[in-house]
């Protein structure tokens, strides 16, 4: 019995795109990350105060505390 040959795949993606692809991903990997003021992780993208996901959050909810406690002392 012969073996069949073996079928050399076609590529899908042009080997140049795919290079281009790659170079992109690096290129993000190397940009600067910033971190939150507060605990030092990375910050959260809509951040305009430099706080994570984490800190923002707690910010948030302490601010609705102040709320309803103002309004409840008055």
């Amino acid at each position: 019995m012969k073996r069949k040959p073996a079928c050399v795949p076609e590529p899908v993606i042009a080997d140049e795109i795919l290079e281009n692809a790659k170079k992109s991903v690096e290129a993000d990997k190397l940009k600067r990350v910033a971190r939150c003021v507060v605990c030092n992780e990375e910050c959260a993208p809509t951040s305009a105060e430099g706080l994570c996901w984490v800190c923002r959050r707690l910010k948030i909810s302490a601010w609705r505390e102040g709320d309803i406690q103002l309004n409840v002392q008055e």
